[in-house]
């Protein structure tokens, strides 16, 4: 009888469960910059259990998801690296009017898979200890232009203008420095942060060596009649993601 009890309150509770889902859950095609791919896997498990939405996920350079875009791709939401791209489709007609808002802020880090050769100062670039340091293009990627920022800020950008070794995204970048490439370079400290395991050393960046690093997000033309696309954009500013985003390195934006 017990046993019997349990059961119909089990099968009671996932019925009010389902019930509070909505009734029409979709899937929300989502574009994201590689370096907040992470963190929103995280967000977007939260997201559909709360909401019964799950997103479809493409991660990568923001400017070929730019590209992408205009030659028609379906994505329904774009959470991009920089606030440039989201306002260029807003005014190119490709992303809804008033819809973009910066999701968060990112960060930047100085990173050797060597654990023994970046330190807490970030003194490593003028100590003249490595061959080559890798940069995501400057004018395509926010976090390389920061870093040229952030080397122009300690007098360092014409003396390791040699030493540059160009991204051509923030993930290669990344790789360019894991396989040895380059002894260290500028990445997302998101990307750090998710390394697992852990290893080699950084230097978070001070923010004020570089402009802000602003990720926007805009509600894209496919999207505009999507309920569900619009419910992450509105998730993506509650607490719950701002709590994710702050776990992986990430500020929330003012």
């Amino acid at each position: 009888m017990r046993r019997a009890i349990a059961l119909t309150l089990r099968s009671a509770m996932a019925a009010a469960l389902w019930s509070a889902l909505p009734s029409h859950a979709a899937e929300v095609l989502v574009a994201v910059a590689a370096n907040f791919a992470a963190p929103l896997q995280r967000i977007g498990q939260e997201f559909t259990a709360a909401s019964g939405h799950r997103l479809v996920l493409s991660s990568g350079a923001t400017g070929k998801f730019a590209a992408q875009i205009r030659a028609g791709a379906p994505f329904q939401v774009l959470l991009s690296a920089d606030a440039a791209t989201p306002a260029a489709l807003i005014g190119e007609g490709l992303a809804v009017p008033g819809s973009a808002f910066t999701y968060a802020i990112g960060r930047l880090a100085l990173w050797s898979a060597d654990a023994g050769l970046v330190d807490a100062d970030g003194q490593v670039l003028a100590s003249g200890r490595f061959r080559h340091l890798a940069i995501a293009n400057p004018r395509s990627a926010p976090y390389g232009a920061a870093a040229m920022l952030t080397l122009k800020a300690r007098g360092l950008d014409q003396r390791l203008a040699a030493q540059i070794v160009t991204g051509e995204s923030l993930a290669q970048t990344w790789q360019f420095v894991h396989s040895g490439q380059a002894e260290l370079g500028f990445v997302a400290l998101s990307q750090v942060l998710a390394a697992v395991p852990p290893a080699g050393s950084h230097w978070l960046v001070p923010a004020h060596l570089h402009a802000p690093i602003r990720q926007d997000a805009v509600l894209l033309k496919p999207g505009a009649d999507q309920p569900a696309a619009r419910a992450l954009l509105a998730w993506l500013k509650g607490p719950q993601a701002r709590a994710v985003m702050q776990r992986w390195g990430y500020e929330a934006p003012l």
